[in-house]
């Protein structure tokens, strides 16, 4: 049996990057898996690539109307929902802080903080009625050490690992675990955003402020995310487990 065997997990992001590794992982250990993202077209080929395993859903995640009919579509589809990941993140390209607009930081409030939110009110109910269940999200170093030029991206995911500590204790009662995944810059869409722009240069900066010199992978973030959801993590809450290549020692 897989380590997820009867399981069934909501991916948001799912249509590339970190988000598509989850759930691919997931499948492989057996998984049921809702492959959630505002891209729908990505969304479908990667539940496509996965087989009948999983289901495509297109949400915008700053919509609570939009979160809970994708819980309410993994609840129609398989039964239960085991495993919610908050993966869907957004920032701007890197710069001054003072330069950044409204509409852009109320964007960044709506997708990284504000779905946390939403996706909790939908299924923690559910998971206190099947004895339990785990959420996950994607935070970042960013969060633990922030780089300059991000401030607001930065400030949104030290907001998520505070959020995530405090869902760990008042969750717990009802065996609901509750930890976030904090990468470093990884191989995604996500990456030139960060850097500002996309060179040579750029990738061998920001390369050698990681120890063990390379930028993260999906696999990575698939494996330690698969770690956390499965049962051999069932003592793990409230934890916000560094990805990084040790960047933040």
């Amino acid at each position: 049996m897989g380590r997820l065997e009867g399981k069934v997990a909501i991916v948001t992001g799912a249509a590339s990057g970190f988000g598509e590794g989850m759930a691919k992982r997931f499948a492989q250990e057996g998984a049921k898996v809702i492959v959630a993202d505002l891209n729908a077209k990505g969304a479908e080929r990667v539940a496509g690539e996965i087989g009948d395993a999983a289901v495509a859903v297109t949400v915008d995640v700053s919509q609570k109307s939009q979160i809970d009919a994708m819980v309410e579509t993994a609840m129609e589809k398989f039964g239960r929902v085991d495993a919610m990941i908050n993966n869907a993140g957004y920032t701007y390209p890197n710069g001054d802080m003072l330069a950044i607009d409204e509409t852009t930081f109320d964007l960044i409030y709506a997708v990284n903080m504000k779905a946390i939110y939403y996706a909790a009110l939908a299924v923690a109910p559910i998971m206190e009625k099947q004895g339990g269940g785990s959420i996950l999200t994607t935070a970042s170093t960013a969060g633990l050490r922030p780089r300059p030029g991000l401030t607001w991206y930065n400030a949104s995911k030290g907001w998520t690992i505070t959020a995530t500590k405090s869902m760990a204790v008042e969750l717990a009662p009802k065996n609901i675990r509750v930890n976030c995944l904090c990468p470093v810059a990884g191989e995604t869409g996500m990456l030139s955003q960060f850097m500002g722009e996309d060179t040579p240069e750029k990738r061998a900066q920001f390369r050698a402020s990681i120890p063990l010199g390379r930028l993260s992978t999906p696999l990575d973030i698939a494996n330690a995310a698969l770690w956390l959801i499965s049962s051999e993590a069932e003592f793990i809450t409230g934890v916000a487990l560094e990805v990084d290549g040790g960047r933040c020692i």
